[in-house]
């Protein structure tokens, strides 16, 4: 078995980019099946607050000191590299959202099988459908339509379930050099940092299954 952990956030458009190269060099890999991968939480921005009269064009301009046309450019620039692994990004729509409680329901969704499900839901609803990832309702929406519970992702939001868990993985990132996301660690053994092209992550787990 080969177990891969990602860190990753779900306000990171590199995380969507890489996981959909990884996806590929999977796809490529004869021992697929023996693949196990977990998602690791992150926060880019852990002090963010949610305000959903924002889009990332401002925020962006904001946080580096840019104009909002400079801002915007340089997200074109990652539309069109989301775009070349076939997503379809909408940075005029995506709400500045803290990502602390989505993270949470990510690890809800690890206990009950559905985790890359998840992931893959929250991706699309902030970088493609403009949704608040932060709303409490929002997440248990989208949590219902990968087949998981309404009401107990409700129960689970309102109190602070998962919220260690999502501390420990934040503090595991430092301890194995996770400077960004995605980062990518094979069977604790090797590390790509990145949305790197697929054929090195093929390379990676081809090298894996030779030893």
């Amino acid at each position: 078995m080969i177990h891969i952990e990602i860190w990753s956030d779900v306000m990171c458009p590199f995380c969507y980019i890489g996981k959909r190269r990884f996806e590929e060099a999977l796809a490529q890999f004869p021992g697929k099946n023996s693949v196990d991968i977990t998602w690791k939480s992150f926060q880019l921005n852990p002090n963010m607050v949610t305000d959903p009269k924002k889009n990332i064009n401002q925020f962006l301009a904001e946080h580096k000191g840019i104009s909002v046309t400079q801002a915007k450019q340089m997200n074109d620039r990652v539309t069109e590299m989301a775009r070349g692994v076939g997503l379809l990004y909408d940075f005029d729509k995506a709400i500045v959202a803290n990502s602390f409680d989505a993270h949470r329901l990510s690890h809800f969704a690890k206990q009950h099988g559905k985790q890359d499900a998840m992931e893959e839901r929250l991706f699309k609803a902030y970088f493609t459908e403009g949704r608040n990832t932060a709303d409490h309702k929002t997440l248990i929406q989208l949590a219902a339509e990968i087949g998981l519970d309404a009401t107990e992702v409700r129960t689970m939001l309102s109190g602070d379930n998962f919220s260690d868990d999502v501390e420990r993985d934040i503090y595991e990132a430092q301890q194995v050099g996770a400077q960004g996301v995605p980062f990518f660690v094979f069977n604790n053994k090797y590390a790509l940092s990145g949305a790197q092209p697929s054929q090195l992550f093929l390379q990676v787990l081809n090298k894996i299954a030779e030893e």
